[in-house]
């Protein structure tokens, strides 16, 4: 006997997950759903995009981590409202989760919310959170064969950040390598080299979903 108790979990996730993206919808509010591992560079991602877009948009974000609520308080620090949602454990955010944070902030005059999801390259591919697009980052320090080793984050990935390229020099990193196994699993995905805390590549990553926001 065989008991998939998967299934049913995904069922009840994306039935919020749906009326979480109608909900959007009617406030014309763009949420992205950040994927990364830990160390990738997901927070300082994110303040540099806040800061390459804030003039004209008006940005949340919603931080997921099994404890602490460090990154939040980065956020906060920049004048940007943020959700703490502390997984107690879990390796993924789910749309009950999601739809608790969104309650706490204002849709009304949100245009842009950023979730930044627990760091995992395998758990939050499969639950959907009501999101617009999901995107993939990868720091140059954690290897050119993740691609390999976790297609799944990168064939749901709208976009595939690459951070930290100005530590190239320093590690045995295959570009060619790696945006060749991208294409590969996603051939659609557009590749952005980033150097997050140097602002290095932002621009043309943050014109790339400015325009997605502005879309909707």
């Amino acid at each position: 006997m065989k008991i998939d108790m998967k299934q049913p979990i995904l069922q009840k996730n994306d039935a919020i997950a749906a009326e979480l993206r109608a909900r959007f919808a009617e406030h014309h509010v763009f949420v992205l759903d950040l994927l990364a591992s830990p160390g990738s560079g997901k927070t300082s991602t994110i303040l540099a995009t806040i800061d390459a877009l804030r003039d004209e948009f008006n940005i949340a974000v919603i931080e997921g981590d099994i404890a602490s609520n460090v990154d939040a308080e980065k956020i906060k620090a920049q004048g940007i409202a943020a959700v703490q949602i502390n997984t107690g454990g879990a390796c993924h955010l789910e749309s009950a989760m999601i739809k608790r944070a969104v309650d706490v902030l204002d849709l009304e005059r949100l245009d842009l919310i950023i979730v930044e999801n627990v760091g995992n390259l395998v758990c939050p591919t499969d639950f959907d959170l009501g999101e617009n697009a999901k995107v993939m980052i990868l720091s140059v320090p954690e290897g050119d064969d993740k691609p390999l080793k976790y297609p799944g984050v990168f064939q749901v990935a709208e976009a595939v950040v690459l951070n930290k390229v100005d530590t190239l020099p320093v590690f045995n990193f295959d570009r060619e390598a790696f945006e060749a196994s991208v294409r590969q699993l996603n051939p659609t995905a557009p590749i952005f080299p980033i150097a997050a805390t140097k602002g290095d590549g932002v621009e043309e990553w943050a014109t790339w979903l400015a325009e997605r926001v502005r879309a909707i």
